[in-house]
């Protein structure tokens, strides 16, 4: 990808649409990952962005953004992070998925879009998308389904995990209630781990 100033960086955030492809523990066959220090593994292994996020970029920013744009696997409708919760269980056609995280967003974005203020935007509301795990590979079409099959009984959304992470980084009753939740992707289980540490210990 070029960006800036003719310079150059070998990511996976440009995607293009597919007709099938097989989904693994590990992600997507076919589906590079550039930086697997931040991005991938089996927490990480599908991205999901809300399509209704599109439309309110492209009306603050003054500028249409292709599709993919944040580097998702799976672009989604009536899934907004408020909706969705930590720990809930999808079928994606013939895959089973978890949701594990809300999504960090990277300046890999800025640098697609050419706009340093996106990534701002996206943490300041909390809608970042989010990240899943696979419970059962399967095969994946493009005018797949994507059903709830078990709610997490904890119903603590990814909007309210994104608050927690990002913002509130000092509610203690805010990080136990993340942390209860079991399904809770291990980076984000040891961030908020060690915080929660650092606040019992100042206290």
């Amino acid at each position: 990808m070029n960006y800036g100033k003719d310079e150059e960086m070998v990511t996976g955030i440009c995607k293009q649409a597919t007709d099938e492809a097989f989904l693994t523990k590990d992600g997507f066959q076919g589906d590079g990952i550039a930086d697997r220090r931040y991005h991938g593994g089996h927490d990480r292994a599908v991205c999901v962005y809300p399509f209704e996020h599109y439309s309110q970029w492209e009306k603050e920013f003054e500028k249409p953004l292709p599709p993919s744009n944040f580097g998702e696997n799976i672009t989604v409708t009536n899934m907004l992070e408020k909706d969705v919760h930590i720990g809930d269980i999808f079928s994606l056609d013939k895959a089973v998925i978890q949701i594990t995280q809300g999504r960090v967003p990277c300046s890999t974005i800025t640098k697609r879009t050419n706009n340093p203020f996106l990534i701002k935007r996206m943490v300041q509301t909390g809608f970042t998308g989010y990240l899943c795990r696979v419970l059962e590979e399967g095969m994946v079409h493009k005018d797949s389904q994507i059903k709830l099959l078990e709610p997490h009984p904890k119903q603590v959304s990814i909007l309210y995990g994104n608050q927690i992470y990002f913002h509130r980084q000092k509610d203690m009753e805010g990080i136990k209630k993340v942390l209860a939740v079991e399904g809770l992707a291990n980076e984000w289980k040891e961030k908020l781990e060690s915080r929660l540490d650092k606040l019992m210990t100042t206290r």
